[in-house]
This record gives C-alpha cells, sequence and structure tokens, in this order.
C-alpha cells in the first residue's frame, strides 16, 4: 500500500526503521536530539530511541568523522549527520583520506559501515559555504558510495541501503526538495545502491539528471513536448553507465544535467563514459548543463543564475532536437 509523504518524512521514516531494526545503528551530529536536526529529519528519533542511540556533537565535522569511523571500525553502524554537505571540507582529512582508505589500507581487515548524512545543494540563499553539490568531489575519492536522492521513494529506499551497507556511504538528500511529497510504501522496502532508475520512457532523447535537476529537466521536456527518457542516476559512485547507455542506444541522443560545476564536475564525466564506449550510438555530441564555474551567489537572484533554471535545460534540449 502507498501514501504520499514528504521527502524529509520519508528520511525521517528510513532513520526510524533503522535504529528500531538493528541495535548497532547509532546517530548522531549536530542539533540531532531535542532540536530535529536541521531540516526535521530527526525530530521524535531521541525521544523515541534514547540518548544512547541519537546523541549531539560539538561543532567539529571533523571530530564528527572521526567519530563515525571509530564507531564503523568497532563493530558499530553509524549514521553521522553534518548539517551542510559543505562541510565535508572541514572534515577533509578523514573524508578524503581516512574513512574510504580503510579497508584498502588494512588489506580488507577493517570495514567503515558508516553513513554520513548531508543536506547538499542550492536554492535557498544560503551563500557560498553552505550551497554547494559536492558529489563531483566525493565521487572522486576511491572508497566512497556516493548517493543521491530526488524522490521520497528514493529517499527512504536508498537511506535504509545505505545504512545496511558494509562500505563508506555519503548520502546526500537536497535541502529544495525538503517539502516535496510522493508515493512511498507503507511496508519495508530498499533500492539497491549503483542502479540508476529510468523515470519516464522515451525515444527523441536520453536526459540524465538527478534531485532538483530531474524535476526541472521533467518540466522543460514536457513544456517543449518532447519524448524524452529521463534518467535518475541514484547513485554517482558505483554509477550505473551501463543503463545510460541502453538508453542512448535507443534514442542517440544524450543530454546531462547536474547541479556541480561544469568545470570538472558529473556532467562530463557520464557524457565521456559515453563518448568512449558508446560512440557509434550517437547521432550528435553531448550537451551538458551544469552549475556556472563560480562561487554559488548569497543574492536569490544570482543565486537562479548561477545554476542550470528550467529555460537553460530548455535551450538545451532545443539544441539536440
Amino acid at each position: 500500500m502507498t501514501r504520499e509523504i514528504t521527502y524529509i518524512e520519508a528520511i525521517a521514516e528510513a532513520l526510524d526503521e533503522e535504529l528500531a531494526r538493528d541495535d548497532d545503528v547509532i546517530l548522531f551530529g549536530e542539533d540531532v536530539m531535542e532540536f530535529g536536526g536541521n531540516f526535521g529529519e530527526t525530530a521524535g528519533l531521541y525521544e523515541k530511541h534514547g540518548e544512547e542511540r541519537v546523541r549531539n556533537t560539538p561543532l567539529s565535522e571533523i571530530g564528527i568523522a572521526g567519530m563515525a569511523l571509530g564507531a564503523a571500525v568497532g563493530g558499530l553502524r553509524p549514521v553521522a549527520e553534518l548539517q551542510f554537505a559543505d562541510f565535508a571540507a572541514t572534515a577533509g582529512d578523514e573524508i578524503f583520506n581516512q574513512i574510504p582508505k580503510q579497508p584498502y589500507v588494512s588489506g580488507g581487515r577493517l570495514k567503515a559501515p558508516l553513513t554520513i548524512f548531508a543536506p547538499s545543494g542550492a536554492g535557498i540563499g544560503a551563500g557560498a559555504q553552505h550551497s554547494q553539490s559536492v558529489h563531483s568531489w566525493l565521487g572522486n575519492v576511491p572508497g566512497w558510495v556516493v548517493v543521491t536522492a530526488t524522490t521520497p521513494y528514493d529517499a527512504k529506499g536508498l537511506l535504509k541501503s545505505a545504512i545496511r551497507d558494509d562500505n563508506p556511504v555519503f548520502f546526500l538528500p537536497h535541502k529544495m526538495l525538503s517539502e516535496t511529497k510522493g508515493e512511498v510504501p507503507e511496508e519495508e522496502y530498499t533500492l539497491p545502491l549503483g542502479e540508476a532508475a529510468v523515470e519516464k520512457e522515451g525515444e527523441d532523447m536520453t536526459i540524465v539528471a538527478t534531485q532538483v535537476m530531474f524535476h526541472r529537466a521533467t518540466e522543460a521536456a514536457a513544456e517543449l513536448d518532447v519524448d524524452a527518457e529521463i534518467i535518475n542516476p541514484r547513485t554517482f559512485a558505483p554509477l550505473d553507465t551501463e543503463t545510460i547507455a541502453e538508453s542512448v542506444e535507443k534514442t542517440g541522443k544524450l543530454l546531462v544535467v547536474d547541479e556541480t560545476v561544469e568545470r570538472y564536475g558529473t556532467q562530463g564525466h557520464i557524457a565521456n563514459e559515453i563518448v568512449e564506449n558508446n560512440f557509434f550510438s550517437l547521432n550528435a555530441p553531448p550537451k551538458t548543463i551544469g552549475v556556472k564555474d563560480i562561487p554559488i551567489p548569497l543574492s536569490p537572484v544570482l543565486e537562479q543564475e548561477a545554476i542550470p533554471s528550467t529555460d537553460r535545460i530548455k535551450s538545451g534540449i532545443k539544441s539536440l532536437a
């Protein structure tokens, strides 16, 4: 049976269910107890599961990340919350040098089954240090599983899978999607990590987009009456290039839209994968659209100029169509 709930409610349900299912799951971060998290994602969990399972930390991202690694190596399954994904930079040594490398440098003797939960993305006028989408940073570091959530259905199913995975997972919900609603089953379910979803089948072109960009791309294609096949990657590491390639073989055209900076962004990587391995499936050069090569502005007007708009996506569709 399905019902409509919000994206943030789906996340809260996933955390609640996993805390109840497995005593090794713990949750900690800044303001996750009585305050209920920055976006309400942990509301009620402290009262239900207690301080041993849900705990506030000092304002120290490197401390949070280091605590997550220690807990995971020690046999727990921690979910460590950073209030903004940008703050991964302040825990740089743990996140880039320590956590993802432990299984490798230990010859497989150590596991790091931890999840770092970090809201990402622009759109709320939070400025340059609180608005970045960081999955291109993290996808460049071997050892991380990097997950983005586009719908409430994604958010719940992928977060549950992330918590159960034996690898370190960076789970990146988008701040602008918190109050969006969608169908979520009442019964137990998970979604596999590393598999993209063909959200809409089509014949004219393949559009790859995630999070807010998925919704804008869907709107843009509908307004132009283009029969696009729209793919939601769900995870960027590992990236499901097979599903994208199969779609391009059918449509012959590829547009990649993402809320990462175009210079060295995920758009170019996805396009390169298709050009390198499926060149003869293409009837036109791939088109990529991303954040302009500037820090995200604080001004709401300038912020919307920096990130891909529906109109920019429509221009990209027209250039291929």
